[in-house]
C-alpha cells in the first residue's frame, strides 16, 4: 500500500519510460512522507495520552485486547513502536477472544502475530451462542456481548499476570458514548482514558483516546492489517451507535474542528456549571457566601 501503482495506460504512449520512472519515484517519496507524518502523529497522540493519564509505568505487563479490527491492530503497532524508546520498561501481550462466531477465520490473527513475533494468547469462549440465545429478536446484541467479553478478558488478564488492559477505543468512540448516554441513558458520561474496574482488580487504559478514527483507518489501510469483520454486531440494523456516528461525521464535515472542541469539553468539566448535587455542594452556597462576606467586612474594617 505504501508503493501504489501510479502507471496510467492512457498516457503511456506520450510519456517516456524515464519520465514515468521519475513520476513513480516522486509519488513513492510523497507517500512515504505522508505515512511517516501519520505514524508520528499517532505516536505523539498515544504518547501524550499515556503521559497525561499515567497509563503505563515501570514493569507493567499490558494485555492488548486484539479484536482483528483496525483500531486494535493500530493500538498494538503503535504501542510496540513506543515500547522501543519508552523511558520505562513494560511488556505487551496480545489477547484475542474467539467468541465462536460462525465463519470466524481462526488462522488470521495467529499467523499475523507469529509473523510479527508478538507474544499472544487466543482465549476461546462461546459467548456467541449465549448472546444469540439471550437477545430477543430485533434487539441489538452489543450490551450483552460486551459484558460477556469484558468479564472473560478481565479474568484472563489476572491469569497471565497482566496488570493493565489496553482497549482500542479512539476519540470518536468516546464522543459517541457521551451522546448515547445523554440521549438514551440520562447520564453525562463517556469512556475515560483510564478506568479502575468495578471489582478493583483491573486497570483499563485506552491509549488511542486522543486519536482520530480517520487517521486510524488510513494507518490501517497503509499497513495492510488483515482485518477480520465482526458479523455479530457490525451488521445489525438500527444501531443507535451507528446513528450517532453518522451525526458526528456530518458535524465534522460541515463544521471542521467541532469534534476537537467537543472532546476538549470532555477533559474540561465545570461541576459548578452543571446540576449534579453529588459533584457540587449547591446547598452550601449560602454558607460559602456568608463566609466570603464576613471576610470582606473584616478586611474592610481593618
Amino acid at each position: 500500500m505504501l508503493q501504489p501503482d501510479y502507471f496510467d495506460p492512457a498516457s503511456s504512449d506520450s510519456v517516456s519510460d524515464d519520465h514515468l520512472s521519475q513520476q513513480h519515484d516522486l509519488q513513492d517519496a510523497k507517500q512515504k512522507r505522508e505515512f511517516n507524518k501519520l505514524q508520528k502523529r499517532l505516536r505523539r497522540e498515544v504518547g501524550n495520552a499515556i503521559i497525561d493519564y499515567n497509563m503505563i509505568e515501570e514493569g507493567d505487563r499490558v494485555m492488548v485486547c486484539l479484536s482483528g479490527g483496525k483500531d486494535s491492530y493500530t493500538m498494538l503497532e503503535i504501542l510496540r513502536n513506543l515500547q522501543r524508546n519508552a523511558p520505562v520498561n513494560f511488556s505487551l501481550v496480545a489477547v484475542n477472544m474467539d467468541q465462536k462466531q460462525p465463519g470466524f477465520p481462526e488462522h488470521v490473527l495467529p499467523r499475523y502475530l507469529d509473523k510479527q513475533g508478538v507474544e499472544y494468547h487466543i482465549l476461546e469462549r462461546d459467548t456467541y451462542s449465549v448472546v444469540k440465545e439471550k437477545t430477543p429478536e430485533g434487539k441489538t446484541t452489543c450490551a450483552l456481548c460486551s459484558r460477556l467479553r469484558r468479564g472473560s478478558l478481565y479474568g484472563f488478564a489476572e491469569e497471565i499476570g497482566a496488570n493493565k488492559i489496553a482497549l482500542g477505543h479512539h476519540r470518536e468512540d468516546i464522543l459517541e458514548t457521551l451522546f448515547l448516554n445523554m440521549f438514551f441513558g440520562g447520564t453525562l458520561k463517556a469512556m475515560p482514558p483510564k478506568l479502575l474496574s468495578d471489582d478493583g482488580k483491573n486497570i483499563v487504559i485506552r491509549p488511542l483516546a486522543y486519536c482520530k478514527e480517520a487517521d486510524i483507518a488510513e494507518f490501517s489501510r497503509l499497513m495492510e492489517f488483515p482485518i477480520i469483520p465482526c458479523n455479530l454486531c457490525g451488521s445489525q440494523p438500527n444501531m443507535q451507535r451507528q446513528v450517532v456516528k453518522e451525526m458526528l461525521a456530518e458535524w465534522d464535515k460541515k463544521h471542521p474542528g467541532r469534534l476537537e472542541s467537543m472532546f476538549k469539553a470532555v477533559t474540561n468539566v465545570a461541576p459548578s456549571q452543571l446540576a449534579d448535587r453529588e459533584l457540587f455542594d449547591f446547598a452550601g452556597l449560602e454558607a460559602k457566601q456568608a463566609a466570603l462576606m464576613e471576610g470582606r467586612i473584616q478586611a474592610f474594617n481593618v
